[in-house]
């Protein structure tokens, strides 16, 4: 028999691994793509061989054009997650995007981890952000990608009171990170090429914008963006979020 000391310690441990499991369980929710415990969010369906490109921490005039530019020499579209702030910025940059046949999808006002955000402020992120996009537009939001991943169940809440469905990811590298562009199309390749073997599709993450500075070089992505279409245009469809929906 344990002495009571022995138990104690015992259940101790028992508590702390306890918590350890709950605070993992929690961060897993939050933060992986992937999950869905916190509540329902739009990856990718079971469509091997379409592909949607999506863009978040735009609109940037540095980079968003001659995206627009690249996509419209081929005959894509993509899903722009954008900032409230940057669009409030740059209403003829938005209202080019939606011209060309994209799909605007909100991404915040400022790009706060919303996990961590008091529930006042979360509904004031979205609900700002996307009464400026429709304001530009005249079309509304039905979009939403939440900064970082970072999610928890108000988050999600919030952005179906605004008639919004939240949207996360299965293709994504650290583009953010100004690697080459070889780099982030030789990881998306074979993230893509994965997805395509499990028969699924593609919901792949660049960026043409930088939250944390708008100046942010954002060449690597572009580019990567392109050479990625060359690649698999002739044996795939590129399609907008809306399809999925």
């Amino acid at each position: 028999m344990l002495s009571p000391l022995a138990t104690g310690f015992s259940v101790g441990l028992g508590s702390t691994a306890g918590l350890g499991l709950a605070a993992g369980g929690c961060a897993y929710a939050a933060l992986w793509p992937a999950s869905q415990l916190f509540g329902s969010t739009l990856i990718a369906p079971p469509r091997p061989g379409e592909i949607a490109l999506t863009f978040d921490d735009g609109p940037n005039p540095a980079w968003t054009p001659g995206l627009l530019e690249i996509l419209a020499s081929h005959d894509v579209r993509a899903t722009f997650f954008l900032l409230g702030s940057r669009a409030q910025a740059e209403p003829a940059l938005v209202r080019q995007i939606v011209a060309a046949g994209n799909l605007i999808g909100n991404h915040s006002w400022s790009h706060p981890n919303l996990a961590l955000t008091p529930a006042s402020r979360i509904s004031q992120e979205l609900s700002r952000t996307s009464q400026t996009i429709e304001q530009i537009t005249g079309s509304p939001v039905r979009f939403f990608r939440p900064p970082f991943g970072a999610r928890r169940p108000e988050v999600l809440r919030a952005a179906r009171r605004l008639g919004m469905l939240p949207v996360l990811w299965n293709a994504m590298t650290s583009d953010w990170k100004n690697p080459s562009a070889e780099a982030i199309v030789s990881r998306l390749t074979r993230t893509i090429d994965k997805l395509a073997r499990r028969g699924q599709a593609a919901n792949i993450v660049l960026h043409d914008g930088g939250h944390q500075t708008p100046t942010a070089n954002r060449a690597p992505s572009i580019t990567a963006a392109e050479q990625l279409i060359t690649h698999f245009k002739p044996t795939n469809k590129f399609v907008t979020l809306d399809s999925w929906s």
